[in-house]
């Protein structure tokens, strides 16, 4: 599970992305720095994480990851070619979501594609890229579906159909994230037709370090312009954000978050947006040896969670011991949780929460 990063050329993709993954993309003043995408896996923060390293004191820990994708800029008619535009949206395609980075500072020293800060004008010039391209697939589903109908295919007609409906709800300029599906059938044909416009979408505001904390006029700007898409939007500055993480020590970037009237770094923010946007849970597995944050999909039952672990795991599972993490932490061991009875045994039918500190039976 990938999110890609996206947006025009200099709006700060690669000094983000450079913020969030220990892998250094290039980045600089001039379009197209990037060209092949840079590729780094993201530890996603989680205090639950932390508590539990403090009350089972293993050897190891090892958190959960999201893969981040920092995909060359886009320029008007890229769906067209012009750029890098074919490469670019076949990068798109590859990942689940997507993090559009929107730049919403003033600087003369760095160049402006289109010569101006706006960053409406800027979302809307990628929005009708990937909405063109979508257009051109769905022409092509159209077409091919319409003329299995018309030769008699019954079962082809309502396919037919949905991509007619799809296509004619896009032309209005809308993406496809926004179709309302009505049923599993059109929820499947979304997911077959793999459009780039469908993805979830996550708007970061790469703004100044005096905007930090409470945005400016551009953020402002970008929020009404995406009031109706029920998407999230976030404010960081990348540039500080990167200075922050060239600090060695915890107490020097304390204090610089400190300055800034920040709790946290926008990037531990930006992460855990991700792994959301993505449809992501988290469940532990705690012991001495090591603690430990694995992803699963949301609504992933037992059997699907251990397999993460490993397929042998899966195959034989026989029961799941589960402790709630609020009660594990409120208890301080698994052994406490235990004697207050609240370790619980699952089967195979049991829906994974979120936070589930788990350990399971199997056999093989």
């Amino acid at each position: 599970m990938k999110c890609g990063i996206v947006g025009l050329p200099n709006v700060g993709k690669s000094t983000l992305f450079n913020c969030l993954s220990s892998a250094k993309a290039q980045s600089a003043n001039y379009p197209f720095c990037t060209i092949e995408p840079n590729v780094g896996m993201v530890n996603v923060p989680d205090h639950r994480l932390e508590k539990l390293q403090e009350l089972v004191n293993p050897q190891r820990v090892q958190p959960a990851t999201v893969e981040i994708v920092d995909i060359a800029g886009l320029v008007k008619g890229a769906s067209k070619g012009e750029g890098l535009g074919n490469q670019f949206l076949g990068n798109i395609r590859e990942t689940n979501a997507i993090i559009h980075v929107l730049r919403c500072f003033e600087n003369e020293n760095v160049t402006h594609v289109d010569g101006t800060v706006d960053p409406v004008r800027d979302k809307e010039v990628i929005d009708i890229e990937l909405q063109l391209k979508d257009f051109e697939s769905l022409q092509k589903l159209s077409e091919k579906t319409g003329k299995a109908a018309r030769v008699g295919d019954k079962s082809v007609k309502k396919e037919a159909d949905f991509y007619e409906r799809l296509k004619a709800f896009m032309e209005s300029g809308a993406s496809a994230r926004s179709f309302p599906i009505e049923n599993e059938d059109e929820a499947m044909w979304m997911k077959q037709a793999q459009l780039l416009t469908s993805k979830p979408v996550l708007y970061v505001c790469n703004v100044d370090e005096s905007s930090a904390k409470d945005g400016n006029v551009h953020v402002e700007r970008v929020k009404q312009a995406v009031a109706d898409e029920q998407a999230e939007v976030i404010v960081l500055a990348a540039a500080t954000e990167a200075d922050i993480s060239e600090l060695e020590s915890f107490e020097e970037r304390q204090m610089f978050l400190d300055d800034l009237g920040l709790e946290e770094p926008g990037v531990n923010v930006l992460v855990r947006a991700a792994y959301k946007l993505l449809d992501l849970h988290t469940y532990f597995t705690a012991g001495e040896k090591e603690v430990r944050a694995w992803t699963i999909p949301a609504r992933s039952t037992a059997p699907e969670a251990a397999g993460v672990i490993h397929s042998d795991f899966e195959k034989g599972f026989i029961r799941a011991e589960v402790i709630a993490y609020e009660d594990y932490a409120h208890y301080g061991s698994e052994s406490a949780a235990r004697e207050a009875g609240k370790l619980r045994v699952e089967g195979k039918e049991y829906v994974v929460k979120d936070g589930d500190v788990m350990h399971f039976r199997f056999n093989v």
